[in-house]
């Protein structure tokens, strides 16, 4: 399960990427479309209205999925000055209580939000995928310029927060176990240390 340990990595970098060429491409189809070339009318027959939309959403999704890779590496500000002040045992008590009332903070919006998802749509495209009756289901609202059914879109929130519940929980754990929290350098850049001891080899 080494794959799980940088899975907010990849999800971000590529919903990042993903947005950077949609951006790019907006740019180039709205710039190029303005000259006089043999590719303007070809430009102008192409419809981008659809990707600042698409990047807001791209960019909802990396916030939810930032939100659980900030938890895994200690990221998130916190306020543990009377924490510190307390006797090991208490301050023990309390780390955990706060991360696993966070845990069961973000199992609560993960459930409610996948309750959510499945009532905007999801369940009429799951049982019509299926080849099931559909008549007692609605087929949810569709985006503005993307059209896409909404429930895509609300995914974010019961994946981003399900996630986040299970680095939570993971936290807590590894807590319980080891008395240390994550500690994120801002100093240190990843990657940095392996150049560095390839370079004095």
């Amino acid at each position: 399960m080494k794959w799980l340990d940088r899975l907010e990595e990849w999800l971000i970098a590529a919903l990042m990427g993903l947005a950077t060429l949609i951006i790019f491409a907006a740019v180039i189809h709205r710039y190029g479309s303005g000259f006089n070339t043999p590719l303007q009318d070809w430009l102008l027959s192409l419809n981008m209205a659809w990707a600042q939309e698409a990047t807001i959403y791209l960019f909802v999704w990396m916030a939810k999925f930032g939100a659980a890779y900030g938890v895994r590496t200690g990221i998130h500000v916190g306020v543990d000055v009377l924490i510190n002040q307390l006797s090991e045992p208490r301050r023990r008590f309390f780390v955990l209580f706060g991360l696993l009332a966070g845990a069961f903070f973000t199992a609560c919006i993960a459930s409610m939000g996948a309750y959510f998802v499945w009532h905007n749509g999801a369940n009429f495209a799951f049982h019509d995928f299926f080849g099931l009756d559909t008549s007692e289901y609605i087929e949810g609202p569709v985006t503005p310029d993307l059209e896409w059914p909404t429930w895509i879109i609300y995914s974010a929130i019961p994946l981003g927060s399900a996630l986040m519940c299970f680095r939570f929980l993971q936290v807590a754990w590894s807590y319980y176990k080891t008395g240390e929290l994550p500690h994120h350098d801002h100093g240190h850049v990843e990657g940095m240390d392996d150049a560095d001891t390839a370079a004095k080899a």
